[in-house]
């Protein structure tokens, strides 16, 4: 409804009863009063921003602000438009600059923290990452962030690869690359300062392969690893899995009837929801024991989601750092530097040299396909199908491990039943 308004006949419109009215001014195009139900009117003022968009404007309610204050704005506003002035935009962007004033007073401990929780807190190699962030930057936590350079994190990087680990100054500056963008592209940094950091040393693949006599050595010495590391480090070497995967299982992983661990989803390196590995069955009846014994500590309610190698029940084990020295401290000096992903390496040579099919073994250890994905039917039709096929070979590694040489009296060891129902150790040695 357009006409001249005026004080008379506002007086006179009544809220509707739904929905909402609107009045224009005749005589200041683009002026208008929205009536509510609730009885509340409020002037709005409509232009189109000379080469722009068309700009909505609320100025205020009526009667506080009078029909003559109503014109006097709405012609500020028009006047403004056609010289190209946009308020709106204006105020957009203002905030914009509050905002990034304010994002660059927050300091280096600010930010590592939102990048912690925003960006971290999903990957599988979280807590390394942030222990290595908080390490190199403790001495500039409570600086500003944007007061720091690329120098900064150059020099930070250098100083790790002259203190003799050239392979960890790779990874901090891939890590403060990483935490730079992230500060960068959210505001916090005017720049990506993490951008073209040189890295050190150019990594080589390790051709480290553990013998099959070595890994025989290494399983007899994991009994004098104790309760924790040494169940770990026999379902390490058994199962030919990653590090990590075997550290954080939980029972609800162990399938004790099908003698197999079935990983959940986001618990593989190349994320596979299907992957499984059978568990010979010296390490399942080890297992059994260390469940009941875990039941009988913390209760059955909640079992299967606590960790199945930990001295708490609710966080995997730390330290391995310090298990494998006491490790390579029992194994003796005669042993080769070698890293538990050598474990991988060693079960793929052993048993690709004994006749086991490669493809088998590559499955076994869940490495990513090298030609295109399989659909989903195809991933169950191959698990299904190479079921027994893969049994077999961890049958047969399992057998490898603790066969004993036909020309020595080496001991192998393998595990009894204590009379308190705990597993021990036990030397099988060949007779003449």
């Amino acid at each position: 409804m357009a006409q001249a308004l005026t004080d008379a006949f506002l007086r006179k419109v009544k809220p509707p009863t739904e929905g909402r009215d609107e009045y224009s001014d005749t005589l200041r195009q683009g002026l208008r009063l929205r009536v509510l139900p609730s009885g509340r009117r409020t002037w709005m003022y409509e232009k189109r921003i000379r080469g722009g968009a068309k700009r909505k404007h609320t100025l205020g309610t009526y009667p506080g602000m009078s029909i003559k204050e109503a014109r006097d704005v709405a012609l500020e506003l028009q006047l403004e438009a056609e010289r190209g002035i946009d308020r709106i935009l204006d105020a957009q962007e203002a905030e914009k600059q509050r905002t990034r004033a304010l994002a660059a007073q927050k300091t280096v401990r600010e930010v590592l923290q939102i990048h912690d929780e925003v960006h971290c807190s999903n990957l599988k190699s979280r807590t390394e990452r942030m222990r290595s962030l908080n390490e190199v930057l403790a001495p500039y936590m409570d600086e500003r962030l944007e007061d720091l350079d690329r120098s900064v994190l150059q020099s930070i990087v250098d100083k790790k690869a002259g203190s003799g680990a050239p392979v960890q100054a790779n990874r901090v500056a891939a890590y403060l690359s990483k935490f730079s963008k992230f500060a960068w592209q959210r505001g916090y940094q005017t720049s990506h300062i993490g951008q073209g950091l040189e890295k050190p040393t150019k990594e080589v693949p390790r051709d480290r392969v553990l013998s099959l006599k070595e890994m025989q050595q290494i399983q007899r010495v994991s009994f004098e690893m104790g309760p924790l590391w040494g169940p770990l480090l026999r379902l390490l070497i058994a199962t030919a899995q990653r590090r990590h995967q075997i550290g954080n299982l939980k029972w609800r992983e162990i399938d004790f009837d099908a003698q197999q661990i079935n990983f959940g989803a986001g618990r593989t390196k190349n994320n596979e929801w299907n992957h499984f590995v059978h568990i010979p069955s010296f390490c399942i009846y080890e297992l059994r024991s260390m469940k009941d014994a875990a039941k009988a500590r913390w209760g059955a309610e909640g079992l299967n989601d606590r960790y199945i190698f930990t001295t708490t029940g609710n966080t995997p084990p730390s330290g391995y750092s310090k298990f494998k020295e006491r490790l390579d401290e029992a194994l003796g000096s005669d042993m080769e530097h070698w890293t538990f992903h050598d474990l991988r390496t060693g079960f793929a040579t052993v048993m690709c040299e004994a006749g086991a099919d490669e493809i088998i073994v590559d499955r076994i250890m869940n490495h990513a396909a090298v030609s295109s994905a399989p659909s989903a039917v195809a991933r169950i039709y191959n698990r299904a199908k190479n079921s027994d096929v893969r049994r077999k070979v961890i049958d047969d590694w399992h057998e490898m491990l603790t066969e004993v040489p036909p020309s020595s009296g080496a001991e192998v060891v393998g595990i009894h039943q204590r009379s308190d129902g705990i597993p021990a150790p036990v030397s099988l040695s060949k007779t003449s």
